[in-house]
């Protein structure tokens, strides 16, 4: 062919990557592995091990370890044993092996990459030009964290030994994601990788030993679901953080339950790829090209879901199926294929049963020229599905976009948070103000204007809604491996003395007038649903006054009166601060009143008194928070910006623990309000009265009618209601160790984020419960990148 023919037709041969090194690799490994514990390689045993194959090609590539509960526990011992040793590390010593491990990856990104390939099916392309040096920018930036971590996190200790369970998609580059920060921050890991791809994890457990990691630092155990479970279920990890599917995030949040190991879940989505009329459309197809056809579309926030403006939705769908006949689906290892294979031929068989689903829903076909083999699926495109269809509700994970339209921005929102997933987006428009919009209104953890899957270590990841919870890299990644100093040495909590019931004493002359129970719903006082009451005693046994008792239907009735509270979370920073200030120049002026019932209540008008002030102080203090907790912009290699920006949970619940009734009332409603959430409210029940007198506070405060909605009554039986609610985005429960187990295990449902001192004493007078702990609390995350250039 001339070279005339080459540039009309882009025509290109094969170019295939040499297989060699890997082969070699494993060959001097005798195609077997055993697991990494203790610094050390255990002997492989064939006898239970099982194979892992090339996608591509079917063929076992290696012999890996079945990990058995056995394992996962000396691996657990050798972290432990490890992790107070590695914490006590300078931060300059864990950054010269964090430095190392980056460099060590560097000197065998090819090798890395084409073993990633073989193991995979991903084109070697993507392993050598996203993944491994995406991993080994990880290493470097969590290298300097750890340099930075006494001057920036001088309040917060390392979690301890972190249990971390990576996917089949990216399985080096995840391994990357969760080990460099675990590491970085004074925690030892125990990682395991997913059966289909475990290679690259012990190409590494090599690296990592010869580039002198101390031993137990790292562990790495093989294995299948069972391996990951024992791993969960293991006593003495002290943190979970999971990549996979909702279906077994769910499992997590259950097993969890109550143990007190903090979690991370990144799970599935639906991301949403919304093109307004202004867009530029040529590259809008090429990142609909980089959003979903994409590692074979196997990518958790890959752009499955096409939104167009019905203006350009004809002529778009042109070009992309124009585009999409171009795509090359072939063997991994060659440089010029755009498609590898499916992880599986399992899973070649589910998605196209999907595809052919699509059609029979009436969706048009679009398809690209298909390789031959078990494993590959042509890239796809089903057009004109309906916005109910299941294939615009449910993850497929493989190369196929669904699209529909819409006429306005309001449907496009509509269409885009139609899901229950709340991963990515990423929105086309020449119109900044209409994309930025877009990108506020998105119920997503992360978006991209005019651009797709992008990543950087510097910038955080995570979902929301059932897309999971916790955010990885960045500052605010650098979290979910610490934890507070002041709660490292909580003692459990003391169940409150009972109460008994005094003799009534007559009266002589005329007796107080009766005071009708009631909840305080949707900015009105109203009684509950059960008619029902029970007495509140003070703490010499009288009777202090009765409180209604709250069902499920005024949860519910709450629940709803929060969420179409939408105002106060649009209301400025600045006039939601305003309210809170005025909530304390109430309280203030009502204090002799409060002092004498919490006097009452507890026998001590010392620490009524002390109480009331700290309350007013705690006040003021999240009234000053509200405008001044906020986002910040990254520093990532891209020509644009990339800020992130903190948002309302939502509906958030609180379940309040009996002592110092207000404060921690107060302490635990108002960082919620203050970050613009609306609140359900229930507190303990033998201390409810004083929440009864916050009533008329509310009303005379400004603050607008369900944004603070209270319901007393048993509160277990409250805090479940609250838990099982899907229409419940957080919730906060401080009481007994029951508590904890019963709210995190109810919560599964819809996976909201549950904030709980698991039955641990908490000071309400100290610092320490106050501050940004229960702001970061408050909020979702979610990060924007703007890329720009004329």
């Amino acid at each position: 062919m001339s070279v005339k023919e080459y540039f009309e037709t882009m025509d290109y041969a094969a170019a295939p990557e040499s297989e060699k090194p890997a082969r070699e690799w494993l060959e001097k490994n005798g195609h077997a592995f055993g697991h990494f514990i203790d610094g050390r390689f255990t002997a492989h045993e064939r006898a239970t091990a099982f194979g892992t194959v090339a996608p591509a090609s079917g063929k076992v590539l290696a012999s890996i370890n079945q990990g058995t509960a056995a394992d996962i526990d000396a691996a657990v011992k050798a972290a432990n044993k490890a992790q107070k040793k590695w914490a006590a590390l300078s931060g300059h010593a864990r950054a010269r092996h964090l430095y190392a491990l980056a460099r060590s990856i560097q000197r065998h990104a090819r090798l890395i990459a084409i073993i990633e390939a073989l193991d995979n099916g991903k084109p070697i392309r993507e392993a050598r030009d996203i993944d491994v040096p995406l991993a080994v920018r990880h290493f470097y930036h969590h290298a300097g964290w750890a340099q930075l971590q006494d001057k920036e996190f001088p309040d917060h200790a390392p979690v301890g030994v972190v249990g971390q369970i990576v996917p089949w998609n990216f399985p080096f580059l995840m391994l990357a994601w969760k080990v460099a920060p675990a590491l970085a921050l004074g925690n030892t890991v125990v990682l395991k990788p997913a059966e289909q791809t475990s290679l690259t994890a012990m190409f590494f457990a090599g690296l990592a030993r010869t580039a002198g990691l101390p031993r137990g630092v790292l562990n790495i155990v093989t294995g299948d679901g069972t391996t990951g479970e024992a791993l969960v279920r293991h006593a003495d990890v002290h943190k979970i953080a999971f990549t996979g599917s909702t279906a077994v995030g769910r499992l997590i949040r259950e097993v969890t339950a109550g143990s007190g190991k903090s979690l991370t879940l990144e799970l599935g989505g639906k991301s949403p790829f919304i093109v307004f009329d202004d867009a530029d459309l040529d590259a809008a197809v090429e990142g609909v090209v980089d959003s979903i056809w994409f590692n074979q579309g196997e990518v958790c926030c890959a752009g499955s879901r096409l939104l167009m403006h019905e203006a350009i939705a004809e002529r778009f769908t042109r070009m992309l199926a124009k585009r999409l006949a171009t795509l090359r689906t072939g063997d991994s290892l060659d440089k010029s294929i755009d498609i590898g294979a499916m992880i599986s031929a399992r899973d070649k068989v589910r998605v196209e049963e999907l595809i052919a689903q699509g059609v029979r829903e009436g969706a048009m076909l679009h398809q690209a020229p298909q390789a031959a083999g078990d494993a590959y699926v042509a890239p796809t495109l089903l057009s004109g599905i309906s916005p109910a269809s299941s294939l615009m509700a449910e993850e497929i994970f493989g190369p196929v976009v669904v699209s529909t339209t819409f006429r306005t921005p309001d449907e496009a929102a509509q269409l885009a948070n139609h899901t229950r997933y709340g991963l990515a987006a990423s929105i086309w428009s020449q119109t900044l103000d209409v994309a930025l919009d877009m990108a506020n209104r998105v119920e997503a953890g992360v978006v991209w204007i005019n651009s797709a899957n992008s990543f950087d270590a510097a910038v955080g990841f995570g979902g929301q809604k059932e897309s999971g919870f916790g955010v990885e890299g960045g500052r605010e990644g650098c979290f979910e491996y610490l934890k507070p100093r002041a709660w490292i040495n909580a003692k459990p909590r003391k169940a409150p003395p009972g109460r008994k019931s005094a003799e009534p004493e007559a009266f002589d002359g005329l007796p107080p007038i009766d005071r009708t129970p009631k909840l305080f719903i949707g900015g009105k006082q109203t009684r509950p649903d059960s008619g029902l009451s029970f007495a509140i005693l003070n703490a010499d046994g009288k009777r202090a006054g009765e409180v209604g008792e709250g069902s499920r239907k005024d949860i519910r009735d709450a629940v709803a009166a929060a969420r179409k509270a939408e105002s106060w979370t649009k209301a400025s920073a600045h006039n939601r601060a305003q309210v809170l200030y005025y909530l304390a120049e109430n309280l203030a002026a009502r204090g002799e009143e409060f002092a004498r019932r919490l006097k009452a209540l507890s026998g001590n008008r010392k620490s009524a008194d002390i109480e009331i002030a700290t309350a007013i102080s705690r006040l003021f203090t999240y009234a000053a928070y509200a405008d001044k907790f906020e986002g910040n912009v990254h520093a990532a290699p891209v020509r644009g910006l990339v800020y992130s920006q903190p948002e309302a949970l939502g509906v958030a619940g609180i379940v309040c623990p009996p002592e110092a009734p207000l404060l921690s009332t107060v302490s635990l409603m108002t960082p919620l309000l203050a970050m613009g959430n609306r609140v359900v409210l229930v507190p303990h029940e033998e201390s409810a009265l004083i929440a009864t007198d916050l009533y008329p506070l509310l009303e005379t405060s400004d603050v607008p009618a369900g944004v603070v909605n209270i319901v007393t009554g048993k509160s277990a039986a409250l805090a479940q209601t609250l838990a099982d609610h899907d229409d419940v985005d957080g919730l906060w429960a401080f009481g007994d160790a029951d508590l904890a187990t019963l709210v995190e295990n109810r919560s599964a449902g819809n996976l909201k984020r549950i904030f709980t001192d698991y039955g641990m004493q908490i000071d309400w007078l100290d610092g320490s419960s106050e501050g940004e702990e229960f702001l970061r609390r408050a909020v979702k995350r979610k990060s924007i990148w703007v890329p720009y250039g004329a």
